[in-house]
């Protein structure tokens, strides 16, 4: 039988950026293609990596909606989503 091998869980915090988060699905992406845990152990991380990138999801679309582009015209303002320009 496999030796079995401590795991760390983070806890998907609210606190965490998001590069945090990209830095910890990272790292248990590693784990889990490195194929060295048991069953238990991959499916607590896997888990732990959907709250995260779920999380990250989330402050993605919020950084969306801060990223419109205020477009005046006469009097009137409002805002259009942020295109980038094609070259």
């Amino acid at each position: 039988m496999a030796e079995e091998k401590e795991l760390e869980v983070v806890e998907a915090s609210g606190d965490m950026t998001l590069e945090a988060r990209l830095g910890r699905l990272e790292e248990i992406v590693g784990k889990l293609e490195a194929d060295e845990l048991e069953l238990e152990a991959a499916l607590t991380l896997f888990e732990e990596g959907i709250r995260h990138a779920r999380e990250a999801e989330r402050i993605l679309a919020a950084a969306q909606l801060r990223v419109d582009e205020l477009v005046g015209e006469g009097d009137e303002l409002r805002t259009e989503p942020f295109e980038k320009e094609q070259e």
